[in-house]
């Protein structure tokens, strides 16, 4: 199955007027589904010998004990998945007296993927068939303009000439 994409005209420089417009590209709205811990859970049931309340409980208790051994500070390596761990944002301070714990501004939930669940655009890919190479296909809709750079989007009913092509 492929990933649905559309392109994306901005600013290249977010905010700034004078600014170059570029295409970017980015998932189409509206193609991806949230799957829920009961819904994974069903899908193992069809494959496995367990059944989809026991795969839920298991799920559930993994991720209360995920968030106790976070809250200790320590991190969780889940294999095949990723490392989930802590990080902080605190102001730097002069003084040693004034960098103290309430300093602390924002704790951050990082991710680190695993090697092995690395993700690979299948179109650049050098192994072909690996199983984790997506395959994404530009719909062929009209493109999104987003307007964040302050000025107004192309018309959409002026079909253009070359200069407006993105591939030249």
């Amino acid at each position: 199955m492929s990933v649905s994409v559309v392109r994306y005209q901005r600013k290249k420089r977010i905010g700034d007027a004078s600014s170059p417009n570029i295409y970017v590209l980015k998932q189409k709205p509206g193609t991806s589904k949230v799957h829920t811990i009961e819904m994974i859970a069903s899908d193992i049931e069809t494959i496995g010998s367990l059944s989809q309340e026991d795969v839920t409980h298991v799920m559930k208790a993994f991720v209360r004990r995920m968030k106790k051994v976070l809250v200790e500070g320590n991190r969780v390596k889940v294999d095949g998945l990723g490392t989930f761990y802590i990080t902080l944002k605190c102001p730097g301070v002069e003084t040693e007296k004034d960098c103290v714990v309430k300093n602390i501004a924002k704790v951050n939930l990082r991710f680190m993927v695993d090697s092995g669940l690395r993700l690979a655009n299948s179109s650049t890919a050098t192994t072909r068939s690996g199983d984790n190479n997506i395959d994404f296909v530009i719909d062929s809709g009209v493109a999104g303009t987003g307007n964040t750079g302050g000025t107004t989007p192309p018309d959409p009913t002026n079909p253009g000439g070359d200069e407006d092509d993105p591939n030249g």
